[in-house]
């Protein structure tokens, strides 16, 4: 099993992870929305595309932009469509 896990919660949990570039990428149902807050933040892959973000959201703080996710992306890439990965501080263990 796969924890996504930031100040001190477990934002996602999976044993059906998709590892892309040493990043794991976790089905949309293993998120725990509730924590994820719509982000500005928009940034381009020259191969999986245009990738949107989250905020994650946990006992009054944020982590901006800690989360992102690819809502559209190449046809290379298809297959982690929608799926969420996670940077900056947020501590993902297999």
């Amino acid at each position: 099993m796969v924890k996504a896990i930031w100040n001190g919660t477990v934002i996602a949990e999976s044993d059906e992870t998709i590892v892309v570039e040493g990043n794991h990428y976790f089905p949309p149902e293993s998120v725990n929305k509730e924590f994820l807050q719509e982000s500005e933040r928009k940034t381009v892959c020259f191969w999986k595309g245009t990738a949107s973000y989250y905020n994650i959201a946990v006992n009054g703080e944020v982590n901006t932009a800690a989360a992102w996710y690819y809502p559209d992306p190449s046809n290379a890439a298809s297959k982690i469509k929608d799926y969420v990965a996670f940077w900056r501080g947020v501590k993902v263990e297999a």
